[in-house]
């Protein structure tokens, strides 16, 4: 058997010409993603390690630091009423 080839009509060149778009508008959307998730992991990272240095700086003040102690509570003294 021979095999038909379609005929290649304005329509179906159309149609194959959307799908080509489409198909390209979609692998560059994907890479826009990717993109902007590499650079949101980048981000998250450069602030952990910002706020883990300053966690650090506070642990080493509140070591070298120590709050005051506390005087003891003054005992209450009950008193009759006369």
């Amino acid at each position: 058997m021979a095999r038909k080839f379609p005929e290649l009509t304005p329509e179906r060149l159309a149609r194959t010409d959307r799908q080509r778009l489409a198909a390209e508008e979609g692998a560059r959307a994907m890479a826009d993603v990717e993109r902007d998730a590499v650079a949101v992991r980048k981000n998250m990272e450069r602030l952990r390690s910002l706020r883990e240095a300053r966690d650090a700086d506070a642990a080493a003040e509140a070591a070298a630091n120590p709050p005051p102690a506390k005087p003891a509570p003054k005992k209450r003294v009950k008193r009759i009423v006369r």
